[in-house]
């Protein structure tokens, strides 16, 4: 994975420590970058398990961890280089989710190690949204949520999303909340 995700972990952990302790952290696995550089290229493993790390630093759940990385996400990609290509995906959250594959098409010509997902958008009415998620990489389903929830609350949408896992993926289930209530 590139830098940009250790970068967003480090915001999220930034929320709950003091910067101090996050360079502690980094030393205690050998991660001698508080700061990594956001588009070089990190391996998977080097990824998770700064994951992990921060999950039993913080005593958060590992799914807990990933779930408020992805809601952290969509701020740091909003704010980053890439935020034009972010708010070019769509007016409005459907459009949005229709459009992630095409999106993540054109982010990977600047990152071509990326191992992008892809994103099916199979049902959409005012009451629910079924979204397909695929991906060679297992055990993000809840950084997807996460994802999910806080591009919802980006276009105003008051949403609740669950999951099933799929072989190689999940399926997303989005309920739309009215506004009242």
């Amino acid at each position: 994975m590139y830098g940009m995700i250790h970068q967003a972990l480090r915001i999220m952990v930034l929320q709950h420590v003091e910067e101090a302790e996050w360079e502690t952290l980094l030393r205690t696995s050998d991660h001698t970058e508080p700061l990594f550089i956001g588009m070089e290229y990190y391996s998977d493993a080097t990824t998770m398990e700064l994951i992990h790390l921060v999950s039993a630093h913080l005593r958060m759940p590992l799914d807990d961890t990933l779930r408020q990385l992805g809601c952290v996400w969509i701020d740091f990609a909003g704010a980053s280089e890439y935020g034009r290509i972010l708010r070019m995906a769509g007016d409005d959250f459907v459009s949005f989710l229709e459009s992630l594959d095409r999106m993540h098409a054109s982010i990977r010509s600047n990152m071509p190690k990326a191992e992008m997902p892809s994103f099916e958008l199979i049902s959409a009415d005012d009451a629910e949204l079924q979204v397909r998620y695929r991906s060679t990489r297992t055990g993000l389903a809840p950084m997807v949520q996460g994802i999910l929830l806080a591009t919802a609350e980006r276009f105003d949408e008051r949403v609740e999303v669950t999951y099933l896992p799929e072989d190689g993926g999940a399926l997303f289930c989005i309920q739309r909340k009215s506004l009242n209530g």
